[in-house]
């Protein structure tokens, strides 16, 4: 808390000295001590954390994917041989490589003395071989405890002891304006500090995992910087460096970082099972805009209106209703949707969440009992892998790069794997599901909950538009 208060005083007095140091006037006593405090808070957090960040390395096999042009192949639904998805995608349709090995190159960082190491799921899924290289210069072989593909985390493992590590702070504490503190490899630099501060709070809806709630920042992160630590000025950790927005492929001043609180509570479900457990409510939800606050009589446009709800699941059970808009959970209001569904996910099953709703112009106070999340539809051994594709919702901006007028939502088909049902069936990247089972889907949560359905059955069938052409495409689980 001193450091805190002796940077804060510093920085403000650096303020004040610019005029004079801007008219190349020398700095007073004083005004040059200020400024050695502020060069000495950023030395002290680099030196406490630098021993606990390791430069990580994994040879990943890159599979092929059905991204084939025309030729004796030719689907006679593949339409996608064109300019616009070329430039979306940064791909050049041609014959379907063979599969192949690649180096993925990131930063991770020590989270317990017995050599546990937290970064991003990015770096190491499907490695066959992971490497840490700590700051000595030793290099130790890596374990993948477990991934969580949803927030783009993972826990590796060393072994030894000793190890110096990283503690987790406050990210809820977080306010704009504070500092910000990053470490890692960009570019294989290792052991790189920059320092900028928390641009943004809450940021979501930028299709880089499927929960999102990210601090936003201006550190300079750069490829390198994934699975690093974000900082306090004490030191702690408050958020893990997963993306940046940029046009170039380098720092342009906008960098992503997954929140402590998310991350910490990530961090035990792995380390203790392996594996991640979420919380389920059983509803498919849109934001409260403008006019369906007006519609629905509310004092403003905040909350999560309930589109549709499963049946038999925990909503269902206690009572919940189509239309019911939700405007509290726990004490909390619902600033934004993002926000509610990432607290529900964080839940353990079995935990009560306390619901404040408004139906029918009237507030009602409703008490669910979370459940666990059925089965994830991706990653090992779920029903998106089996069937060999991968997808992302469309909303109106992506439908608008893609040069498609009529259509602002559905399911985007971005990756087929060589082989797999998928590409046996003629799917290609590129199409949108507009429906499961004759039930039509607009949002992610919507193909989710249909795809698990249809793996219960066995089979779905989709109702696709691929190039100028609608088709249905059925598939089977094996």
């Amino acid at each position: 808390m001193l450091f805190k208060k002796t940077i804060l005083c510093a920085w403000i007095g650096l303020l004040c000295a610019s005029p004079i140091i801007a008219e190349n006037i020398p700095p007073s006593k004083g005004e040059e001590q200020l400024l050695k405090q502020i060069s000495k808070g950023f030395s002290q957090v680099a030196k406490a954390a630098t021993p606990a960040v390791v430069y990580i390395e994994s040879q990943v096999e890159v599979k092929p994917s059905m991204r084939s042009g025309r030729g004796p192949q030719e689907n006679p639904f593949d339409y996608f041989n064109d300019d616009f998805f070329n430039r979306f995608f940064g791909f050049p349709y041609q014959e379907t490589p063979k599969a192949r090995k690649e180096t993925a190159r990131g930063t991770g960082f020590l989270v317990t003395h017995d050599g546990y190491i937290m970064t991003n799921n990015h770096l190491v899924e499907g490695a066959s071989k992971v490497s840490a290289t700590l700051q000595n210069g030793q290099v130790l072989s890596a374990k993948v405890i477990g991934t969580d593909p949803k927030t783009d985390l993972a826990i590796l493992k060393i072994e030894g002891k000793d190890f110096p590590f990283l503690a987790f702070g406050d990210s809820d504490a977080l306010e704009v304006g504070d500092w910000a503190i990053a470490i890692g490899n960009p570019f294989g630099l290792q052991a790189t500090v920059t320092v900028g501060v928390v641009s943004a709070k809450g940021r979501s809806q930028l299709q880089i995992a499927d929960f999102e709630d990210f601090i936003q920042t201006d550190a300079a992160i750069n490829p390198g910087n994934s699975g690093g630590p974000l900082l306090d000025v004490n030191a702690h950790v408050i958020g893990v460096n997963t993306a940046i927005a940029s046009a170039s492929g380098g720092y342009m001043g906008i960098g992503f970082a997954i929140p402590s609180k998310m991350a910490s509570h990530i961090m035990e479900q792995l380390i203790k099972d392996g594996m991640v457990t979420r919380g389920f409510l059983g509803v498919t939800l849109q934001p409260v805009d403008v006019d369906l606050a007006s519609f629905y009589d509310l004092e403003s446009h905040h909350g999560a209106l309930i589109a549709d709800i499963i049946k038999g699941s925990p909503a269902d059970q206690a009572g919940l209703k189509q239309e019911d808009v939700i405007i509290a959970y726990n004490g909390q209001k619902v600033e934004n949707l993002n926000s509610f569904r990432t607290a529900v996910s964080l839940m353990p099953p079995g935990a009560t969440l306390n619901l404040v709703v408004r139906r029918d112009g009237q507030t009602k106070n409703i008490s669910v009992t979370i459940a666990a999340l059925p089965a994830e539809i991706s990653g090992p051994n779920s029903p998106m892998q089996k069937l060999g594709f991968k997808v992302q919702p469309l909303n109106p901006e992506l439908s608008q790069q893609l040069g498609l007028k009529d259509l602002k939502a559905g399911i985007l088909i971005t990756d087929v794997e060589s082989g797999s049902p998928a590409a046996m069936a003629g799917l290609r990247p590129g199409a949108i599901i507009l429906a499961v089972n004759r039930k039509k889907v607009e949002s992610l949560e919507e193909f989710q909950t249909a795809l698990r359905e249809g793996a219960v059955e066995g089979r779905i069938l989709l109702k696709v538009v691929q190039g100028d052409s609608v088709r249905f495409v059925a598939l089977h689980f094996d």
